[in-house]
């Protein structure tokens, strides 16, 4: 007897792009929602106009070297090659109410403050008027690093465009409701007194929802995707939070929080949840890439076999989410750790005993989010499994 063929699965067409899906219209209606509660909250979140801080007053300008009228700078060997020492500027207003003025400045070089300029070098000046109303440079904190930077931001999102094609457009669209999410909704509603962990798990979701609808639309594999991410923040979050109790540690341990204290000392800002809220900003990231590799590779598996199992299908999530799991959790501890190598550093340097090391306040920090970040990712494996063998997979008949 001749081997029975099987049966090749036949994969669906390629959708076009008009006219829409019932997923695609979906998708934009709820794309179109998320965008107006971005835009409506940031409105209604502003600042009121009262008093201007010390740092309002401020007047920040761009200026650029046109000579250098003296420069009494030296090497220094205690620097690593750094010039310490002064310079005699002639420098020339790029930008604001004084543009085109030129003003003369001295710039003093240290080794913790230093701007070395030379001819056609851009800055940014500190300005100020004297009893006249004439402008002066008060200081040089910086050099004009704008272009620079304006320009690596451009050749990201070309290299994501030109490698992810209509994907790389929506990630950045993505990315850029993230940031926007954080600067306009989360840090304004944490100012004006918000509880500031579930005001970061709204956001996380907020943001989840619609970078995922941009990457993939409105489909079973963005929802298993969306619902795995928010789980996984918030299994993060009541992580951090538990352990911040029982160690006890908290968000006044941070080395921010005096000056927050100080400076927002008129506002209703709680300090205590900044900890676990920058935790679950810290973890979305890494937690969102990894359900939706789960939830991808599970709608994959669906589409090539369709009569495949809930039970089969949890399985081939979990096995999937192993690979991923070690390599994620990993790079969020490195991340971590390359933020925090100078304090290492200097660990290294005073010889500090590991008994001190470890249960210094930074150090419990650094770990409570590293940790805290990496179980987010380990339990986000079996939840994207197990909403995408309820949401993707066929359920057994029962006989009878």
């Amino acid at each position: 007897m001749g081997q029975k063929k099987q049966k090749q699965p036949v994969l669906p067409e390629k959708q076009p792009l008009w006219p829409p899906s019932k997923g695609r219209i979906a998708g934009l209606i709820v794309g179109l929602c998320l965008l107006l509660i971005l835009v409506v909250g940031g409105v209604l979140l502003q600042p009121e106009n009262g008093e201007l801080t010390a740092a309002q007053k401020r007047n920040f300008a761009s200026a650029r070297v046109t000579d250098i009228l003296a420069d009494d700078a030296q090497p220094d060997d205690w620097t690593e090659g750094l010039r310490v020492g002064s310079q005699y500027l002639e420098l020339e207003i790029l930008s604001g109410p004084y543009k085109g003025a030129v003003l003369e400045a001295i710039n003093y070089l240290t080794a913790y403050a230093n701007v070395d300029c030379s001819l056609g070098t851009r800055v940014i000046v500190r300005l100020d008027v004297d009893d006249n109303g004439d402008p002066y440079v008060v200081s040089i904190p910086n050099y004009d690093r704008g272009i620079v930077l304006v320009g690596m931001l451009v050749v990201f999102a070309l290299l994501l465009i030109f490698i992810g094609g209509k994907k790389g457009v929506m990630a950045l669209l993505g990315l850029a409701y993230t940031l926007a999410g954080i600067w306009f909704l989360l840090i304004p509603m944490v100012l004006k007194g918000a509880p500031s962990i579930p005001s970061a798990i709204f956001i996380a979701a907020l943001t989840a929802a619609a970078s995922l609808l941009m990457l993939t639309g409105f489909s079973r594999k963005t929802l298993c995707a969306g619902l795995g991410c928010v789980c996984g923040v918030a299994a993060a979050g009541l992580f951090a939070w538990i352990v911040g109790i029982i160690t006890p540690i908290g968000g006044f341990n941070m080395s921010e929080a005096e000056e927050l204290v100080l400076r927002a000392y008129d506002s209703p800002l709680e300090i205590r949840g900044l900890l676990v809220s920058g935790i679950l900003i810290a973890a979305l990231g890494a937690v969102m890439d990894v359900a939706m590799s789960i939830s991808s590779a599970c709608h994959e598996l669906r589409v090539v076999d369709p009569e495949i199992t809930s039970g089969r299908l949890f399985r081939s999530g979990m096995n999937i989410g192993r690979d991923a799991m070690g390599t994620m959790a990993n790079t969020l501890i490195l991340a971590f750790a390359g933020a925090s190598f100078n304090m290492l550093l200097l660990f290294q340097v005073y010889h500090y005993p590991l008994i001190q090391i470890i249960n210094s306040d930074t150090m419990a920090i650094e770990l409570i989010q590293s940790v805290a970040g990496s179980v987010g990712i380990i339990l986000t494996v079996p939840l994207v499994s197990l909403f995408a063998s309820l949401l993707l997979g066929k359920k057994k008949k029962r006989a009878g």
